[in-house]
C-alpha cells in the first residue's frame, strides 16, 4: 500500500518536472502506473492532497541534503560544486527542477500547495545561504558579497540554465555552471 502511495508521488514529481502541476491529471499518473483512477484517489482524494505529498517529499529531501552538508567533512568548496552538480545532473534534459516547476504555477495552485511550496522555497535558499557562508568563511567566495544576494544568484542561474537546458541543450548548462565556478572565485 506504501509502495503504491510512493509510486504515485514519485511519478507526480516527474510530471511536474516535465509538464507542471497544471497540466498533468489523475489519468496521466494511472495510464502510467496502468492503475485505475480510484485506487490513486484512494491515498490522494484530491489532486491538491497529492500536491501537498510532493511538497512534502521534496522538503525532506532538502532536510536530508541539508543535514548532509552539515555533516560533510569535504571542502566547503567541494559542498558547493556539488550541490550545484546534483542540480544539474539529477534531471533529464527534458526536466527542470519540481520545485521551481511548482514555483512557476505558484498562482495556480491550491493554498495548501502554495504555502508548502513556500517553506520549501524558504529551506532550499537556506541550504544554500549555508553553503555560500562556509565557502565565504573558508574564503573560497569573496566575502564582501552580500550571502543572501549570492545564493539566490547561484539558485537562479542553476534553474535558469535548467530551463534553457530543456530548449537548447546541454551546452547552455555546461556554459552557466563554468561561468558560475569563475563568478564564485575568491579574486
Amino acid at each position: 500500500m506504501e509502495n503504491r502511495k510512493k509510486q504515485i508521488v514519485d511519478l507526480a514529481i516527474k510530471l511536474i518536472q516535465q509538464k507542471g502541476y497544471v497540466a498533468f491529471s489523475y489519468d496521466d499518473i494511472s495510464k502510467q502506473l496502468g492503475v485505475t483512477k480510484a485506487s490513486i484517489h484512494y491515498h490522494f482524494e484530491k489532486k491538491e492532497d497529492l500536491g501537498v505529498a510532493v511538497t512534502e517529499r521534496l522538503f525532506m529531501r532538502l532536510q536530508d541534503s541539508l543535514v548532509l552538508i552539515k555533516n560533510s567533512s569535504v571542502s566547503a568548496e567541494e559542498k558547493l560544486k556539488q550541490f550545484i552538480q546534483q542540480q544539474a545532473e539529477r534531471f533529464e534534459c527534458t526536466e527542470i527542477c519540481p520545485i521551481s516547476s511548482l514555483q512557476t504555477d505558484f498562482e495556480s495552485l491550491p493554498n495548501a500547495v502554495q504555502e508548502k511550496i513556500e517553506e520549501v522555497s524558504r529551506l532550499e535558499l537556506r541550504v544554500m545561504k549555508e553553503i555560500v557562508a562556509e565557502a565565504q568563511a573558508a574564503t573560497i567566495i569573496n566575502s564582501s558579497e552580500d550571502v543572501h544576494q549570492v545564493a539566490v544568484t547561484i539558485l537562479s542561474s542553476v534553474k535558469g540554465a535548467l530551463l534553457y537546458r530543456r530548449v537548447l541543450g546541454d551546452d547552455v548548462l555546461v556554459e552557466v555552471l563554468n561561468q558560475l565556478n569563475r563568478f564564485l572565485r575568491n579574486p
